[in-house]
């Protein structure tokens, strides 16, 4: 038997296991759930091995199923990155990268000029998203995540701290004295539905665990939520220092020096087969070292 499988067989298996569902899997591929079906059952026969249980119409995965699923995506992955840079001109080089929008937004791009200046002739891709990477759409070179995680497949480490503080612009503070936690119940507490936990740990915190604010609003993404503050809508609870650019400006300012809320670290995360790449090693001790001096 040959130790390769069919290649077309092993790209619906990882949709299909990506997504839990023969359904989206074909969805996304074009095909019938029935093509995808058939196409798994023909892994499985090739392999000897159970990859998915079935039950009532829905699909899990083996525990042989979850490890098969980590080293094909890495696979699938590496093919899709050779070929990526077999397709660009001579002596070009490309870098994918995928964050989460508020890194993205205010630590990355401010900085990135730095790194462009010592790879000028590098293609730089830059995605954001704030998905599990176990369901990106494309593959990537490099991500940063808040962590640790469990991100089986991949090498990581924490290169950035975070913590959180009340964040409201000049005009709001002028109009409502904010001094001590329990001035919030004046106030309107702007929440980021990606950040649902920040409010109620803070206040926990602050020893002001039911506390009723004047009002809440809430946006679907925290970039909204901190316009929102500079707008004077509200009080954001800001992460630092990615909120410093703001307070720097003038745009924001931190009425209460503590409790100060330290949260998850910012990661990098590489797919395993990356790790000893000369360009993804590069911009991984730069994001340590521009962390290092932030």
């Amino acid at each position: 038997m040959s130790t390769y499988p069919p290649l077309n067989s092993l790209r619906i298996f990882e949709a299909a296991a990506r997504l839990e569902s023969f359904s989206a899997a074909g969805g996304e591929l074009f095909v019938t759930h029935g093509a995808v079906s058939k196409q798994i059952k023909q892994l499985e026969d090739w392999l000897g091995i159970l990859l998915f249980e079935r039950s009532g119409g829905r699909v899990k995965l083996t525990d042989a199923g979850w490890r098969y699923l980590v080293q094909v995506q890495d696979g699938l992955d590496l093919i899709a990155n050779a070929t990526s840079q077999l397709l660009l001109p001579n002596n070009q080089r490309r870098l994918s990268i995928n964050s989460t929008p508020t890194f993205a937004s205010y630590w990355l791009l401010p900085r990135l000029a730095g790194f462009r200046a010592q790879f000028p002739d590098l293609e730089l891709h830059l995605a954001t998203s704030d998905r599990d990477i176990s369901r990106l759409d494309a593959p990537f070179d490099l991500a940063i995540r808040r962590g640790p995680g469990d991100w089986p497949g991949h090498i990581a480490k924490p290169f950035l701290k975070e913590w959180e503080l009340p964040l409201c612009s000049p005009a709001l503070l002028s109009r409502i004295p904010l001094q001590s936690p329990a001035d919030l119940t004046s106030h309107t507490l702007l929440h980021a539905d990606t950040r649902p936990t920040a409010w109620p740990r803070w206040l926990t915190l602050a020893g002001v665990p039911e506390l009723r604010s004047a009002s809440s609003m809430h946006f679907d993404k925290f970039s909204l939520a901190l316009q929102a503050a500079v707008d004077g809508l509200g009080v954001v609870l800001g992460p630092m220092p990615m909120a410093q650019a703001q307070i720097d400006a003038g745009a924001l300012v931190s009425p209460l020096a503590a409790p100060v809320a330290t949260v998850r670290d910012y990661c990098w995360v590489v797919p395993r087969m990356a790790a000893e790449d000369s360009t993804v090693a590069a911009f991984r001790r730069w994001l340590e070292s521009e962390a290092a001096s932030a």
